[in-house]
């Protein structure tokens, strides 16, 4: 970076606080008491997130009759669910070019199941009144250098071969710039329909008022320590007490999972992003974006940006940061580097902002897998189902997760639970120093493709005959 464009980042990033944007909303609501002493109950929902949320809630709406005790370690919201970007996508298999390379022959049922996930979650915010800037504007695939233009237009076209190509449209450099201005902008490949905007944090502060006047039971401050077998149901103890369940869903996602033998199947992978002050109407006018739509660039080190319901530009991604030995810490919440980056690559994008500073910069642990969609499963004899590794595509996924846990705790052959998708696992992450080593070596090699007219290396071909991927 050069010594003035580094100067001007830093300046712009001088009054930003290192909170996420979307939890400092004065209508937060308040936490409800720990648990203390024992409880009972049908099922016990452990996490606090977006998949313990839709997994009490749905469990409620399938049988009302059904006691639903939900823990959760810290406040409702408060990690993952409460500071991503709010990008809630239809696609259950992380993008279409994931889901073509691992399950091709059955990509149309999960378009299918994704998009009725979506309009799912779009009729429960109606329905039970959440608050949540609900905003179903699509999402543009952008092209920031030649060969992704052409990625884009193949990609456009194996959907319209495979009739999935309904909701989507691609954009020349013209169309493009006319629906959000940047210099950078060559084309795009609009999704029209597939991708909800939303405020992240209303929304898992709106299921929790769902989830209670359900009657679900609700305690947040209490951690689930441990996962043992219980006569014929389970137990979990907790700081203050203990729950005694007959079923047990699991959504810790980022966390250790209470079922040990699925730890190596995840890591933390922090993820960072900052928040501007509101623009003027000047300033909005300058880049156009009337249209609302979510955006994301094509590189393998991606951005993706949006804007809030007050016309903030949220910008966030790029550098994505696995720790050594893999621990979730709050201080990683905060990487100075990489906001000062993130800084100066979005006046790149709009050097017609220039002047424009952030109000919030912070980051966030996202739960990664080597397939980077979610997996599923159960444990102790059927009693326990989970559903994690949702790689950074949650915010709507984790609805269908909620379902499949659900089917598979009744034990049900379902649509969903038939799929191999839902059937299969990722390749689990070898231990340290291997997997430090391994992720830093494939980030290195993203970057050198994003560099070299997005021609993988040798290493990054050995990953893909793996069945391991690595594309963003």
């Amino acid at each position: 970076m050069a010594p003035v464009a580094m100067r001007t980042a830093a300046r712009s990033l001088s009054d930003a606080q290192p909170v996420p944007f979307w939890l400092e909303d004065p209508g937060k609501p308040g936490a409800l008491p720990a648990l203390t002493g024992s409880e009972t109950c049908d099922l016990l929902v452990v996490g606090g997130g977006y998949s313990g949320l839709w997994t009490a809630l749905i469990a409620k709406e399938r049988d009302p009759g059904r006691d639903v005790v939900l823990i959760e370690g810290r406040e409702v919201g408060w990690a993952a669910s409460g500071r991503n970007g709010g990008f809630c996508a239809a696609s259950l298999t992380h993008g279409l070019g994931n889901g073509l390379a691992r399950w091709p022959g059955e990509l149309a049922t999960l378009e299918r199941l994704g998009e009725a996930n979506l309009d799912a979650i779009e009729q429960a915010v109606e329905a039970y009144g959440i608050d949540c800037a609900f905003e179903r504007t699509g999402e543009i695939d952008v092209a920031t250098e030649p060969h992704q233009v052409q990625e884009l237009a193949e990609m456009y076209a194996e959907a319209d071969k495979l009739g999935l190509a309904g909701g989507l449209e691609l954009l020349d450099r013209d169309r493009m710039r006319a629906e959000v201005d940047s210099p950078t902008f060559l084309g795009g490949l609009w999704d029209r329909r597939g991708v909800a905007l939303v405020d992240p944090a209303k929304l898992a502060w709106g299921l929790k008022a769902a989830c209670l006047s359900l009657g679900v039971r609700i305690f947040e401050n209490t951690r689930g320590l441990d996962l043992v077998r219980a006569g014929s149901g389970m137990a979990v103890r907790t700081d203050y007490g203990r729950v005694l369940a007959r079923q047990v869903a699991l959504g810790t996602n980022v966390f250790p999972s209470l079922v040990k033998r699925l730890r190596h199947y995840t890591v933390p992978v922090y993820d960072y992003a900052l928040m501007t002050e509101p623009l003027s109407g000047e300033q909005l006018a300058s880049i156009g974006w009337r249209g609302r739509q979510g955006l994301g660039d094509s590189a393998n080190q991606f951005h993706y940006f949006r804007l809030s319901a007050d016309n903030r530009i949220l910008w966030g991604g790029y550098d994505a940061i696995y720790p050594f030995g893999g621990r979730v810490s709050a201080e990683r919440d905060q990487r100075p580097e990489t906001s000062l980056k993130l800084a100066e690559h979005f006046f790149t994008c709009f050097p017609q902002l220039e002047g424009v500073r952030f109000s919030h910069a912070w980051g966030g642990a996202i739960d990664t897998c080597s397939r980077f969609s979610a997996f599923f499963g159960t444990a102790h004899g059927g009693r326990v189902a989970y559903a994690q590794g949702y790689t950074g595509l949650g915010v709507g996924a984790t609805r269908f997760g909620a379902d499949v846990m659900l089917d598979l705790l009744a034990g049900e052959a379902t649509e969903r639970t038939e799929l191999e998708m839902v059937r299969s696992k990722p390749l689990p992450f070898p231990p340290e120093p291997i997997a430090w080593a391994g992720i830093g070596l494939t980030k290195w090699s993203l970057a050198r493709a994003d560099a070299n007219g997005g021609r993988r290396n040798l290493w990054l071909k050995t990953m893909d005959k793996l069945g391991l991927g690595f594309d963003s």
